[in-house]
C-alpha cells in the first residue's frame, strides 16, 4: 500500500470522527436543554426564596415557591403591569436591547449597568388575606471584576430588609467573594433602607459600631474589597432609589401599584 493511500485513509477516518462527534454534540445539546433549562429556573427560585430568608433546605424548591407571585413592574410608572406574561419575559436580554431599555447618564448610573430595562421582574408574598409580606427585588451592579447579580428582599413595611444575597458574580474568592458568606448576609436581615426619604443603606469601611445612630443603615464592609463593597452600595442606591424600585415601592406602600 502506498503512502498517499495510508494518508487519504487516515484524513477519511479523521473526518468521519469528526462528524460522528459533532453530531454527538449537538444531540447531546438538544436533548439536554429542556434539563438545563428547568435547573436553571429551579436554582433561581432557591436564590429567591434564600434572599426572603423563606429556603427551608429539604423541602421541595417548587412547594415553597408557590406562595412567590412573579409579576412585572413598569419602573418608570412603578406599577405593575397587567398586558404582559412574566413568564416569558428575558430581562438580561431586554436590559441590552435599545427598544426595550434605557440608557443612563453617567451621574444615574452608580451601578455602572450601562443600560436599565423598562421593566423589571419582582417577587411578591402574600399572606392568606392577600396582605403584602415580602417583597424581593432583582439586583445587579458592578464590582470589581464583574456584574454581581442578585436579590434584596424587603419586608412588608417596604423598608427593612428581609435579606440579600448574590447568586452570580466574578469577584475574587476570600474577598470580593465573601458577598456569599453566609455570615455577611446574615448581617443584612433587620436593616433599614430609607432615611428622610433618601436610601441611606450601605456597606461601611470596617465594622458597623452598634452605638452609632447609623448603625441601622449600615453592613459591615468586605475585608480587603473595598471596590466590591463600594459596588454592592452602589447597586443597593440604584435599584433602592428613583431611577430604580422606589417609584413602585411608594405605589406599593401606599396601595396604588
Amino acid at each position: 500500500m502506498s503512502s498517499n493511500d495510508s494518508t487519504v485513509k487516515t484524513l477519511v477516518v479523521a473526518f468521519s470522527l469528526s462528524i460522528v462527534c459533532a453530531i454527538f454534540v449537538s444531540t447531546a445539546a438538544v436533548v439536554l436543554q429542556p434539563a438545563q433549562e428547568i435547573n436553571k429556573t429551579l436554582d433561581r427560585k432557591r436564590n429567591i426564596l434564600a434572599a426572603a430568608g423563606m429556603l427551608e433546605e429539604g423541602k421541595s424548591v417548587e412547594e415553597q415557591f408557590s406562595q412567590v407571585s412573579t409579576r412585572l413592574v413598569d419602573l418608570s410608572t412603578g406599577k405593575f403591569v397587567e398586558d404582559m406574561d412574566p413568564q416569558g419575559y428575558d430581562q438580561r436580554k431586554a436590559a441590552k436591547d435599545p427598544k426595550a431599555s434605557t440608557k443612563l447618564s453617567d451621574e444615574e448610573d452608580i451601578a455602572n449597568i450601562g443600560r436599565r430595562e423598562n421593566y423589571s421582574l419582582v417577587y411578591v408574598v402574600e399572606d392568606s388575606a392577600g396582605e403584602l409580606e415580602k417583597i424581593i427585588l432583582p439586583v445587579r451592579g458592578y464590582g470589581l471584576w464583574s456584574t454581581m447579580y442578585g436579590f434584596i428582599a424587603l419586608e412588608q413595611d417596604v423598608n427593612t430588609v428581609a435579606g440579600l444575597g448574590f447568586y452570580e458574580h466574578g469577584e475574587t474568592p476570600g474577598l470580593g467573594g465573601e458577598v456569599d458568606n453566609p455570615r455577611w448576609k446574615g448581617m443584612w436581615p433587620g436593616k433599614q433602607v430609607y432615611r428622610d426619604g433618601d436610601v441611606e443603606l450601605g456597606l461601611v469601611k470596617g465594622s458597623v459600631d452598634p452605638d452609632s445612630d447609623n448603625a441601622a443603615w449600615q453592613v459591615d464592609g468586605l475585608a480587603g474589597a473595598t471596590l466590591t463593597s463600594r459596588g454592592v452600595t452602589n447597586l443597593v442606591h440604584f435599584w433602592l432609589g428613583e431611577n430604580g424600585f422606589e417609584p413602585f415601592l411608594n405605589n406599593l406602600q401606599a396601595g396604588e401599584a
